[in-house]
């Protein structure tokens, strides 16, 4: 489900036990993730340690993706939230669940 192939894109929205927000988009949603958790991805993500895979959209479709993920950033705090309780009202780790989480990134919630 994370990289079904050459044509498959993913909007994300990860969160930090804080509850700060990330939304951003990837053809290879595993690969992506573990950059995050393993801090790669220099800036706000790593700074902040916003590792946890809270909401994902698939397309097939670039131009889609690159669109929601503006639109969903656009969006206020609030609806962004909202999104995100819809389709997963605990806030749980969808990466852990999917079994996208691989080793070194034991250190999320710190």
């Amino acid at each position: 489900m994370a990289h079904r192939g050459p044509r498959s894109y993913f909007v994300y929205i990860l969160s930090s036990e804080r509850g700060l927000l990330y939304i951003g988009v990837t053809n290879d949603l595993q690969r992506r993730l573990a950059e995050h958790q393993q801090g790669k991805v220099a800036g706000f993500t790593s700074r902040y340690k916003i590792h946890r895979l809270v909401y994902f959209e698939e397309t097939g479709d670039i131009h889609s993706a690159l669109e929601r993920e503006k639109q969903l950033k656009g969006w206020r705090r609030e609806k962004k939230l909202a999104l995100v309780r819809k389709a997963n009202p605990r806030f749980v780790d969808l990466a852990i669940e999917l079994g996208l989480k691989g080793g070194g990134t034991e250190h999320q919630g710190s």
